[in-house]
């Protein structure tokens, strides 16, 4: 996991990640008070607080990388020469690399949690037969949607070519060779796509002590205190991924001809390598939440003392803090790599010379390797990758 944690670090560094961060809303200090009022009184008091963050962060990428190579150093002829030099083909080498590397969509979110501050609610030294009622409502609502879509197909087309020669039908006292150069690809893919992370309150908020008092309110009164908290917090981080890596290598040294010669000279055909590496390497899906938020209260403190004959007292507190986390993946990967290396498929055929020598085919080596790395659909919640 090493490796992702350097690519998604790359991906940061060059800008491809998007931070939007959220201050938090503190709630300030509240302190309702009701107090020293008249006998018969009717006092009321309402407090409702809302906070709603809705964070919505969409990336669609389509890319599509056409990548076709043909090198060519091959294809001669050197063919019905007469005279009593030598007839010689030797073709340089043929060499392609390919680097194709696709860094897209990646997601960010730091919202700061709701400090709900301390709250003290107090009913107190009311007048016999008085009606005091408190309704405190404090809400919030915190809502992080990611959601990252990619596209990606890499096709790339190598084609190396140092063979296909032809010396045939040649006539003279020298001899006759064909010396091809080295065939050598090298494809590099690299795809990282799909990465969002998301932290909600990082333990730097959380909820503020609560105290609620009815104390010393006269005969017949009828107090009352009703406290509605409520934390709903939903993170939804959705990823889906399709990369297709069509790969085809083509590096020939071989298919030469060096038939129908006559004449006193070696006939010579000597290949050079032919040699291929194909490497892909694809991380998409990647999810991280930390959510960690005490968005309702802390410490609460309830007081019902000292009250009159008679006298109705009601404390109703409701605290609610709902989380909702919902990491999906979807990873669609198809790797097609065909390499064909050859160095041999040569023909020295139906040759007359007069001296002693022999005709002679020495191939080149083929070489090749293909290194094909996935990594992906990965969750995480309250924890780094």
């Amino acid at each position: 996991m090493n490796d992702t944690k350097r690519k998604l670090a790359t991906a940061i560094a060059t800008g491809a990640l998007l931070l939007n961060a959220f201050a938090p809303l503190a709630f300030a200090d509240t302190t309702i008070i009701i107090n020293g009022n008249g006998s018969n009184s009717n006092n009321d008091v309402n407090v409702d607080f809302n906070r709603d963050v809705d964070v919505d962060q969409n990336n669609d990428a389509y890319v599509n990388n056409d990548v076709n190579v043909d090198a060519d150093t091959g294809n001669n002829d050197a063919n019905n020469n007469t005279g009593d030099g030598d007839v010689s083909i030797t073709t340089g080498n043929a060499n392609a690399d390919v680097n194709v590397s696709n860094t897209l969509n990646a997601n960010s979110a730091n919202v700061g949690c709701c400090d709900t501050g301390n709250t003290e609610v107090k009913i107190s030294g009311n007048g016999t037969g008085s009606n005091n009622d408190v309704d405190l409502d404090k809400d919030t609502d915190i809502n992080v949607d990611q959601d990252n879509y990619a596209d990606v197909n890499n096709d790339v087309n190598v084609d190396l070519d140092t063979g296909k020669n032809d010396a045939n039908n040649n006539t003279g006292n020298g001899g006759v060779s064909i010396t091809t150069g080295n065939a050598k690809g090298k494809v590099s893919l690299s795809t990282v796509a799909n990465f969002n992370h998301a932290v909600v309150g990082g333990g730097s908020n959380g909820g503020g002590s609560l105290s609620l008092w009815i104390t010393d309110n006269g005969s017949y009164s009828n107090n009352d205190i009703n406290v509605d908290a409520n934390s709903d917090i939903d993170v939804d981080q959705d990823n889906d991924a399709y990369i297709n890596n069509d790969v085809n290598v083509d590096a020939d040294t071989g298919n030469n001809d060096a038939n129908n010669n006559t004449g006193d000279g070696d006939v010579m055909i000597d290949t050079g390598n032919a040699e291929a590496t194909v490497e892909t390497d694809d991380a998409v899906n990647f999810n991280h939440a930390d959510v960690d938020c005490g968005c309702t209260f802390g410490d609460l403190f309830v007081k019902v003392d000292g009250n009159g004959t008679n006298s109705d007292n009601d404390v109703n507190v409701d605290l609610d803090s709902d989380l909702n986390v919902d990491q999906d993946n979807y990873s669609d990967i198809n790797n097609d790599v065909n390499v064909d290396l050859d160095t041999g498929k040569n023909d020295a055929n139906n040759n007359t010379a007069g001296g002693d020598g022999d005709p002679s085919i020495t191939t080149g080596n083929t070489e090749e390797n293909v290194d094909l790395s996935t990594s992906g659909n990965v969750n995480s919640f309250g924890s780094e990758i």
